[in-house]
Order: C-alpha cells, then structure tokens, then sequence
C-alpha cells in the first residue's frame, strides 16, 4: 500500500465492532442458557478465528453480517486441533473455556501465535485442576480439562486482562469463590460482559472475583465500535492542523481511552459527545479537530498508563515526533511478545523515516518534533505497525510503502478504505 502525505482529515465515520468485547461475548455466550444475539460482532479475522473454535467444540452459531447468533450449550470434544489463527487472545480465553470440560483438546495457530507465552495461563488454570501441555510455555496448548475445577485466590504476576478473563471463564465452572487480584487495574470488558448475562461479581480497582458455579441467561447487545480502530484516525486527525472528524458509536470504556487524555496533554481538540450506556458499555461519538502539538504536561508514559495504553503505544511513537520534547514510553516489555517485537519494529520504521529514537528493553524515546520523510515500512505482519505507520505516511514528506499491508484485516479489514474516505490532499 502505497500513501501519500495528507493536508488534513475530515468527515464522519465508523469503526467495526470491538474485538475485546466481541471475543468476550461470544465466549461468555457459549456458557448461557438460550441463543444470544450480538451486533455489530468485529470483521477481525481474531473474532473470526474465537468463533471457528467455538464451532469446533460444538456451538451452534449462525452469523448474517455482522450479526452473530449463538446457542449456549454443553461443549464436545473436538475431532482436530482447534486453529486460533494469529489471535492469542483466542487462545489465551479459550483455555479459560474449555479449562471446566472433561475432555482434552488442542489449541494451534500460526507462526506467530506459536512463539508467544502462555504460562501466565498454565499456572492458574492448573492450580483450579485443569493439566495442560505446551512447549516450553508456548503453543500448541493442550488442555485437559475437569468438570470439576477448585476455586483459587490468584495473583496474576503481569497485568494482562487476558489471564483475568481465564481465570473468571474457568471459575463460572469452580466450586466456590475464584478470586484475582492484579497488581494494576487491567481493562474491564469481561466484569461487565458477566454483568449482562446475570453474573454477580465482586470487582474492585485490583481484585475481581466470582461464586461458581453460576448461572448464564442468553443476551442480546450491540457490541460497540472499537477505540483502538478509532485510536489511528484520531491520532491522525489531532496531528493534521486543518482536521475536522466525528467517529460515531465508539466505546468509550474508561480503561481503554487513555490516548484521549495523552492527546489532549498535548493540546489536542477533542470531545466525546452522544455518550450512553446500552449494554453495560459506555458508547458515543468523538469529534477531533486538528491542532500544533503544544510540550506535553507529561512527556513520559510508565506504570499503569503504560498497561492501559499497550494497543496505542506504536502509533503514540508517531504522535511522539511531532510533540515538543518528544515522548518516552517504559514499562513496555509487553510488546516484544505481541504479533511481532513491537518495540524493534516501531523504531526500525521510524528511523528509517528520519527519526530520532532510542531504543530501550522495555521501551523508547523518540525526539520531536520532527518532519518525518517517506519511507519504505516493515510492518512484519502485524496489524498495529501497518496502521500506526500509515498515519504516520500521512504526516511525511513524499510517499511511503507500507509491506503487507494486508495484515490489518487481523483487526481492521476495511482500515485503508475508511481512511482514505477521510484523508483530503
């Protein structure tokens, strides 16, 4: 894909479904009583690859669009390895599903997906009963579950609301009180997902925890549109002095929204408006206009705002080159195990596009600001690089190349098309 610097964005959009909430649902749906109807499920190919694996342990699911119906139900065990694709979030969740199941099954994916670790899952769901088998910490993942799962106090080593949705999934099925606690508050999608099925939970800023086992009633939502799709329009918008978009019918999940506020340190226009609550997720609309980046209040991200804003921490880099005093990020570990080392590869493009970036273990700093010049991107099959580096092609001088480009549909398969609905020269 080849993009071209912008002079501004401007006009109305949308984002898909989002893809935390859209894994979340369909599996929590797969433990109720009756046929769930979710809307507006995501288009990413990881949303697609949850639902094959539901269909491989025997959910009945039927799908017209982006409208996902599926009919909760006892699991069977599978006649093959059930594929996860590029999606760890499958495998990671899925574990937590099948952990209450009397039967053993594997979990596969592809290149990628096989050198990230899943011992932060193994632990827990070993302590409650299930035995589980990887290679050296990593996929393929087998399971063998029991229908009759102990209930745990775990404290989770990293933040990661993967291992907490495990864990809570696993403990639907346990006999008594599943607990726990993270050392930071990770995004809560999951606590409110069992809220609107009928679960009682005990939450709190650290600690979640769940009496099994539980009963699940079918429900129907609307799941909303993404934040972290939006996050590259309005980074794009904020950045591009002339922009003037609305992005309607986001979630807008406190845990997931932290850009905003890193956006607005930097002098950046932006509004939520339209904001409600349908389905126990707050929704609305963002309207950003495009500004000169002023110095940030802080330029550095660490701790918990590091965990909160993991998605957006490529593209901030971008943001980075053109904030006065630049941008650090540490706290960051994280994303060396993601679809690919996210740290080496967000300082390979930008250096290859005139940047200066330090490169540290567990994150960056970058300069700014900055004119960036075209370049030819290495996206290394990840999504999150593509995007972030197609928003900054449009900032450049000159013409940038983005290499497999289609890696997006991972997340976003339709990002180029409403990007370039957007963008005027």
């Amino acid at each position: 894909m080849r993009i071209a610097s912008a002079r501004r964005l401007r006009g109305t959009c949308s984002v898909p479904g989002d893809k935390s909430i859209s894994h979340r649902a369909a599996l929590i749906a797969s433990l109720a009583e009756g046929v769930s109807t979710l809307e507006n499920f995501s288009t990413a190919a990881d949303c697609a690859a949850t639902l094959s694996c539901l269909a491989g342990v025997g959910i009945r699911l039927g799908q017209d669009g982006t409208t996902v119906r599926i009919h909760g139900g006892k699991l069977r065990p599978p006649n093959r390895p059930l594929n996860c694709g590029n999606s760890g979030s499958t495998m990671r969740m899925m574990a937590g599903r099948l952990a209450s199941e009397d039967f053993e099954c594997t979990l596969t994916g592809d290149t990628s997906l096989s050198e990230r670790p899943m011992a932060r899952i193994i632990e827990p769901l070993e302590m409650m009963g299930a035995r589980l088998r990887s290679d050296n910490g990593r996929p393929p993942l087998t399971i063998h579950g029991s229908d009759r799962l102990a209930a745990i106090e775990y404290e989770s080593s990293a933040p990661s609301a993967q291992v907490k949705t495990a864990v809570l999934l696993a403990g639907l099925r346990a006999q008594g009180r599943t607990a726990i606690r993270e050392s930071v508050g990770t995004r809560d999608h999951t606590e409110r997902m069992l809220q609107w099925f009928g679960v009682a939970l005990e939450t709190g800023s650290t600690v979640t925890a769940v009496n099994g086992p539980a009963r699940l009633f079918a429900a129907h939502l609307k799941i909303p549109g993404d934040f972290s799709s939006a996050a590259y329009f309005i980074a794009a918008a904020a950045m591009l002095p002339a922009s003037d978009i609305e992005i309607v019918g986001v979630g807008l999940n406190s845990t997931r929204t932290q850009l905003i506020d890193v956006l607005r340190s930097c002098g950046a226009e932006i509004q939520t408006v339209d904001v409600r609550e349908p389905c126990n997720e707050p929704v609305g609309t963002i309207r950003v206009r495009g500004c000169t980046f002023q110095h940030a209040s802080s330029n550095v991200i660490e701790g918990p705002k590091t965990a909160a804003l993991i998605d957006e921490l490529p593209l901030l880099a971008v943001v980075g080159t053109q904030v006065p005093g630049g941008l650090v990020v540490r706290d960051a570990g994280e994303l060396r195990f993601k679809e690919t080392d996210r740290v080496a590869a967000t300082v390979k493009n930008l250096r290859a596009m005139g940047a200066r970036i330090e490169e540290f273990e567990d994150g960056f700093s970058v300069d700014g600001p900055m004119r960036l010049q075209g370049a030819t991107i290495q996206t290394f099959g990840d999504h999150r690089i593509a995007m972030a580096f197609s928003v900054a092609a449009l900032v450049a001088e000159g013409e940038s190349e983005i290499t497999d480009a289609a890696s997006v549909a991972v997340s976003f398969p339709d990002f180029f098309a409403r990007l370039e609905s957007l963008v005027e020269r």
